[in-house]
């Protein structure tokens, strides 16, 4: 064994003739099953590398870095859809060593827009810092994040930019029909497996998108002031699924769980944990060396906290 991890070869392996090309191209082809076997199995289980498109994480993380994802801390699955497709396939989810906690940032498979029953383009993963944990109550009050009521960490490199008047409402926020806007927001209590709504036309009017969700279909609606659920009269709602609340750090420039609501466990991918390298992906491909040039060496093996 020695001798052929240093690449001493024995008299028998002297002595051996050489391959015929077949038996070398069939042994070509076993190392570039092996090497695509365990690519797969380290992207599914372990790792995986995101390109970061938007600025919604500025100055925490930049528009092209290249970030890498730990998905086996919070327990890996197996693959959500058949590769370069949108086809979804049966998955399982591996057990994790850890639960997500307030502060980290995680990559998860964005649920879709507010009023969508699902989203127009599926397999499309978000990088956000949660904020909001399962049965926790969230307010902003310009644009001070209060979490139970206690006033949460502000990130080391969180972005604002112009105020919001507590008059002007926005009316693209979750839920449909609050009064809201993204410095002035809430409460809002994020739902936790198991916690009940209570249904009236004000609440099923808001939480509808994500109950049709739950039981996959277009379930609720109002009729005549009754709450009905796939065509019963129901006067509440028990959530089926644990639940995040999501927030970019540029806050004033961040699509997250302020217009889109609350995303399920079952959508977290992973913990993102250290940027690969970085460049400026306004370059296009056909300029190499300009490409090159921008790459931004002290964001290269970054951290991310």
């Amino acid at each position: 064994m020695l001798r052929r991890f240093v690449g001493i070869k024995t008299e028998e392996e002297l002595n051996r003739p050489p391959k015929e090309p077949k038996e070398r191209a069939i042994d070509f082809a076993k190392s570039l099953l092996f090497a695509g076997v365990a690519a797969l199995f380290i992207i599914t289980f372990l790792v995986q590398n995101t390109r970061i498109p938007t600025g919604s994480m500025e100055d925490t993380i930049l528009v092209g870095d290249f970030v890498l994802v730990n998905k086996f801390v919070y327990g890996a699955s197996s693959p959500r859809y058949i590769p370069f497709t949108e086809v979804a396939l049966p998955y399982f989810t591996l057990p994790g060593f850890a639960d997500p906690e307030r502060g980290d940032i995680v990559v998860f498979e964005y649920p879709g827009d507010r009023d969508e029953f699902e989203p127009k383009q599926l397999n499309v993963n978000y990088v956000k810092r949660l904020v909001g944990m399962p049965g926790d109550t969230i307010v902003i009050r310009d644009k001070v994040v209060f979490v139970n009521g206690e006033e949460a960490p502000i990130p080391p490199y969180v972005k604002y930019l112009s105020p919001k008047p507590h008059y002007r409402h926005d009316p693209r926020l979750f839920p449909r029909g609050s009064k809201w806007n993204e410095d002035n927001y809430g409460p809002l209590v994020i739902p936790k497996k198991g916690d009940t709504l209570r249904l009236d036309s004000r609440t099923a009017y808001g939480w509808k998108t994500i109950i049709d969700r739950e039981l996959g279909e277009p379930a609720v609606s109002i009729q005549n002031g009754v709450v009905r659920i796939n065509g019963k009269p129901a006067d509440r709602y028990v959530f089926k699924k644990d639940y995040y609340f999501f927030m970019g750090d540029n806050r004033d420039d961040s699509m997250d769980s302020r217009f889109w609501g609350p995303a399920p466990d079952d959508l977290v991918v992973g913990k993102a944990f250290i940027v690969l390298f970085s460049w400026d992906r306004d370059i296009p491909f056909t300029q190499p060396l300009a490409l090159l040039g921008s790459i931004r060496l002290e964001r290269v093996l970054k951290l991310i906290d």
